[in-house]
Formats: C-alpha cells, sequence, structure tokens
C-alpha cells in the first residue's frame, strides 16, 4: 500500500531543538480513534482482524489513524539506530547521601547494608493509616511476640476469602498453601535459633505471573504460555530473594501477556483495586500492586515493559520503582521485550523499596558491548533530617498538564510542597515529540514481543487468549523492519534530548498516569477489553523510563474526588536509582500522614 503512504514528519537536529518553556515545539495529544470494544462486538471485530486481506486492510488503517506512519514510519530524522539503551557506566562522585555497595555481597549481605541506611522511627500517632514495613516484620519476629507461621497461616486464610464469591479480588494466578507454611516453618524455625538470614527472613513476598519462581508454572497471565515454556528453576531475582530468607507466597496475576495497561484478565479474573473493587487495579503487573495495598504483602516484584509496574502502582497508591535498562538481572523473565522491559519493585513505602532493590540488584549478565562493568551500586541514607538541597526538577508543561484537573492539581500542590519544605525548585522545559515517542515504544514492543513468541505461535490455539490479546498479537506482526528502524532512530534521538534535559535538571517530574482508576464493565469476563483512550492516558507518562531504560519512581500523593489515589513519578539518569530513591522518600514523607485505608485490607501483623 506504499501509494497511501503519508509523508513523514522531518524532524529537527537535536541541537537546533528549544527546550526552553518558551519553545515553539507542539505538543502533540494522544490521538486515539479507536472505540472500546469489549464481548461480542470484539469477538467480532478480531474475527474481522484475522482474515486475511479484510485484516491487512484494517491493519493498515489501525497504523494510520494512530500517527505511526506519519510520526515514526516515514519520518526524516538524522539519528542512527539505537537498539539498546543500555548506558556505559560512568564512575561518578559519591554523593554525600549515599553509601557505595561494595560489589561481591551476597543478597542478605547487601540487605544488611540497606538497613543501616534506613532511620528507625517509632510509629507517627498522627498518620491515618500505617502500612506494615520489612521492619516492622523483622521486629516483630525477633520479639517472638509473632511468628513467621502465623504470618503465613493469615496471609492463607486472607488470600481465601479475597477469592470467595462476593469478593473474588482475583489477587493470584498460582498460590500453595502447602509451600508458603513449609517456607513459614523453616524461618519460624530460623527465629528460634536466633539465625535469621536478614531481615527478610519470614517476610511475605508475591512474584508477578511473569517472573519464574518454583513451584509455579509462569503462564504471563495467559492459558497457554506455560505449557510450551516450562519454568524450570527461580529467576536469577526469585533467587536472591529466596537466599535472604523470604517467603515466597506464590503468582500474581496481571494482564494477559502484558499486553493491557488495565489487569482486566478474562482467564484468572480481573485484578480488583483494594480501594474500591469496582475499578481497575491497572496493569500489567495488576495482582503485585494489589497485593500491597491490600496488605498481604510488603513487597512484590512486577515487570515494566510500558510502565507495567509503576501505573498499577499510581492506581492502587503504593511505591513502584523501576530501575535502569541492566541494573536487575532477567534470567528467568519471559524474554518477550528484551530492550523496554525490567524487573521494578512494588511497596507499601519507599523504605521497603529500598530494602528489597538492594536485595534483587546484581547478578545482572554483562551483554552488551556498550558496557564493561556491572555499575556500582549505590543506595541512600534515608534521613529525613539529611535531605538533599538544591534539587532541580524539571517539567514540561503540557505533558505534565495532560491529566485530569484532580490529578494535575494533586501533583502541582506536591510540587509546591517539596519548594516550601526543601527549597527544591521546579523547572520549566520543553521535551519536545513525546506522542512519537509513545508510538516508537508501541513499534518496539510490539516488534520484540511478535519475534519472542514467533516459535510458540506456531502451536498456538487463538481461542485460549482474550479479543483483546488477539488484536494486540495481530497489530505486532503487522510491523515492517522499516517501523521497526525507525522507532530505533528516534530513540536515539530521544536519548539525545533527554540527556539536554538532564544537563538542566536532576530528575524529570510528571503525574505517574493521566487519570485515576476506572469502573471495570460487565462485557469484560469472557474476553477482555479494547480502550486504547483509556490505554493511551494511563501510559502517557510512562514511556521514557522503559523506551530510554532511565529509571523511575512512583509515590502516592493524595487522591481524587472518589478518594482513588493519585501517584506523582520521578525519572532520573542512568545508574541515579539512589537519587530517585532519596526524593520518593522525601516526597512521602510530606503525604503520609493523610495516606487512606483501603477498602479491602487484611492486617497480618496485629497480634491477636
Amino acid at each position: 500500500m506504499g501509494f497511501l503512504k503519508d509523508n513523514g514528519v522531518v524532524y529537527k537536529p537535536v541541537n537546533e531543538i528549544d527546550l526552553s518553556p518558551h519553545s515553539d515545539e507542539v505538543y502533540l495529544y494522544a490521538d486515539v480513534k479507536a472505540p472500546r470494544m469489549a464481548g461480542t462486538v470484539a469477538r467480532i471485530f478480531v474475527w474481522f482482524l484475522e482474515m486475511k486481506i479484510i485484516g491487512d486492510v484494517l491493519l493498515y488503517f489501525l497504523k494510520k489513524n494512530n500517527r505511526i506512519q506519519k510520526l515514526v514510519s516515514f519520518a526524516v530524522l538524522d539519528e542512527s539506530p539505537l537498539y539498546v539503551p543500555l548506558q556505559p557506566y560512568e564512575d561518578v562522585k559519591q554523593r554525600e547521601e549515599s553509601k557505595c555497595i561494595d560489589s561481591g555481597l551476597t543478597p542478605a549481605e547487601q540487605v544488611q547494608q540497606a538497613k543501616e541506611c534506613l532511620q528507625f522511627l517509632d510509629k507517627n500517632l498522627d498518620e491515618s493509616f500505617h502500612r506494615w514495613t520489612i521492619m516492622d516484620y523483622s521486629r516483630a519476629y525477633k520479639s517472638q511476640k509473632i511468628t513467621p507461621l502465623m504470618v503465613a497461616e493469615r496471609l492463607v486464610s486472607a488470600v481465601m476469602q479475597s477469592s470467595a464469591p462476593g469478593t473474588d479480588m482475583s489477587f493470584f494466578i498460582n498460590y500453595e498453601s502447602r509451600d508458603i507454611l513449609k517456607q513459614a516453618t523453616e524461618s519460624t524455625l530460623r527465629y528460634e535459633r536466633g539465625e535469621p538470614i536478614s531481615i527478610l527472613d519470614g517476610v511475605p513476598i508475591a512474584i508477578k505471573d511473569e517472573i519464574d519462581c518454583m513451584p509455579y508454572p509462569t503462564t504471563g497471565g495467559s492459558k497457554w504460555l506455560h505449557k510450551v515454556r516450562p519454568c524450570k528453576e527461580d529467576a536469577c531475582c526469585v533467587k536472591r530473594l529466596r537466599s535472604c530468607g523470604a517467603i515466597l507466597v506464590g503468582k500474581t496475576n496481571m494482564h494477559e501477556l502484558g499486553a493491557g495497561t488495565s489487569g482486566i484478565n478474562p482467564h484468572y479474573g480481573t485484578t480488583r483495586n483494594p480501594y474500591d473493587p469496582n475499578r481497575i487495579s491497572g496493569g500489567s503487573s495488576s495482582g503485585s500492586a494489589a497485593v500491597v495495598c491490600a496488605g498481604l504483602c510488603p513487597v512484590a516484584l512486577g515487570v515494566d515493559g510500558g510502565g507495567s509496574v509503576r501505573m498499577p502502582a499510581a492506581l492502587c497508591g503504593v511505591v513502584g520503582l523501576k530501575p535502569s535498562f541492566g541494573r536487575i538481572s532477567y534470567s528467568g523473565v519471559i524474554p518477550w521485550n528484551w530492550t523496554v522491559g525490567m524487573v521494578g519493585i512494588l511497596a507499601g513505602t519507599v523504605e521497603d523499596s529500598l530494602i528489597v532493590y538492594a536485595a534483587v540488584s546484581g547478578g545482572a549478565e554483562t551483554q552488551q558491548p556498550t558496557m564493561n562493568q556491572q555499575p556500582k551500586l549505590y543506595i541512600p541514607l534515608l534521613k529525613p533530617s539529611n535531605q538533599m538541597s538544591g534539587i532541580k526538577l524539571a517539567k514540561s508543561k503540557e505533558w505534565f498538564n495532560d491529566c485530569s484537573d484532580d490529578i494535575r492539581i494533586c501533583c502541582l500542590t506536591a510540587l509546591d510542597n517539596l519548594y516550601k519544605c526543601y527549597g527544591w525548585q521546579t523547572v520549566e522545559v520543553t521535551i519536545p515529540d513525546i506522542e512519537a515517542m509513545r508510538l516508537a515504544h508501541y513499534v518496539t514492543i510490539g516488534s520484540e514481543c511478535s519475534a519472542s513468541f514467533a516459535h510458540y505461535l506456531e502451536k498456538f490455539d487463538k481461542s485460549e487468549s482474550g479479543s483483546d490479546v488477539r488484536v494486540a498479537l495481530s497489530v505486532y506482526g503487522a510491523f515492517s523492519s522499516r517501523d521497526y528502524l525507525q522507532a530505533q532512530r528516534i530513540r536515539n534521538r530521544q536519548m539525545k534530548i533527554h540527556e539536554k534535559i538532564f544537563g538542566m535538571a536532576d530528575v524529570i517530574v510528571t503525574p505517574t498516569v493521566g487519570i485515576t482508576a476506572y469502573e471495570i464493565k460487565d462485557d469484560v469476563k469472557k474476553t477482555g477489553e479494547l480502550d486504547y483512550v483509556n490505554g493511551a492516558s494511563l501510559i502517557r507518562y510512562s514511556i521514557a523510563g522503559n523506551f530510554l531504560g532511565l529509571p523511575a519512581v512512583t509515590v502516592p500523593i493524595g487522591y481524587d474526588k472518589l478518594g482513588l489515589p493519585i501517584g506523582i513519578q520521578f525519572i532520573g539518569k542512568h545508574w541515579s536509582e539512589d537519587m530517585l530513591i532519596q526524593i520518593a522518600y522525601a516526597m512521602e514523607a510530606l503525604c503520609k500522614a493523610e495516606y487512606k485505608k483501603p477498602k479491602v485490607y487484611y492486617d497480618l501483623l496485629t497480634e491477636i
């Protein structure tokens, strides 16, 4: 269909772009024309899409109407392709607010180093709601007022209760009561002997069903993937947690094949938001965010290929940390998006995200020629009295404001508070071509997913997947080599633009999502849901973290008029996790007194 092709955008050379707030760069709002579909309508659309000739025509117009051809495929730009967003490690001067972790330490020793960075405070009586932390569990176990086995028994009971008719939260795809209790019994004996492995010993941690964790199959939220890709051993990040004594409590629910932002899954049920069970928890790490929100675990692991940790974290009112590309080993994670997917951490508090970040960091293979050493691991000293001074936060006005009024006002208030309390300045900038980056990321993640699944799809019965996934796989398979190469050129261009932005400020600040959690409709149960308008609003601020491999963190800062959580996101330079975590901790300190208890919440630690 070359005769129908659009004329592509001609992009300015990066050194000619004005990144000031007075720039003439035009912010393009997402122009998503696809209507919402589910149920019978979705089935009919899929039937047409999978017909050879009609499907090809539909796919062409889907790409055209979403500006992929104009902004990506036929765009004119100077940059060569950049295939992997892995930056060489620069041995920068250590910040006073951080400590360097010696290489060669075990995961448990790294956790001990993280513990020494914490400030131990009594529970703040001004807090309206307090989430139990890893240190709360550790102190309770050492006091012998409660044991890991008691906590495990309560957890199993709570999971069964959450799955009962009338509640049906659909937190987990798989959990084994006997395995959980076995781990808890072993941990209890270690405490009785006075020999806990680390502060993570006996702490329940859930694992997204995209990450290998024995003895469970890894389904990826599907009904078929585990049949052709068996789980043979723990993923590297899971091994590290297990070596610290953590109780691995099962595989959390997720959007099927990670191919969506809502967490709606027609096979294992839709994970519901503990703040309002009639609404989505977000995806694709939906179950991991929800179990932390509901108090079943202080921490869970997720995978973030396009905001899949940060989006559900924001919607469920918890912390979501996505480290730099290459920081955490990807070994044992379903390899469906090699250059944009990263293991991430969902936690009730910034403190807990730091502890688990310390545990799972390391063991990453140095696979790329651009990286000749594993980057040094710095972790921040979490002391409110020792907050960083002079922090500059880059804010691109039109992009920042492209969200609901409640989110915009809440995030602007948060920035005002950071200035009043810490003197941190907001620097107005213009980050160009955000929509082009979103579409280039979509081409990239889709192409990688299609290539990864190619040999599995030969054995794939399409009827085993939801309509939304079948549409996604059809679109992914329609991307050409030109589409992919052009997307990588845009990646290189955006990498250079962001380098210039980081020359103007320490971090970039945005809302985490453009809307709060929306309602789950009755027609999604058997087919899933095609809702690209809400999807674009949810993913709007996530792309740079994945496409460019940048570390990012979301922190809960308030609620909308319906009482639904709102998060703010900080995006940093490569390998700057220590600064991001410290910034997140400072933000959390200003907001946690106003945190609210979810409607669905289980207290596993209070003494009976």
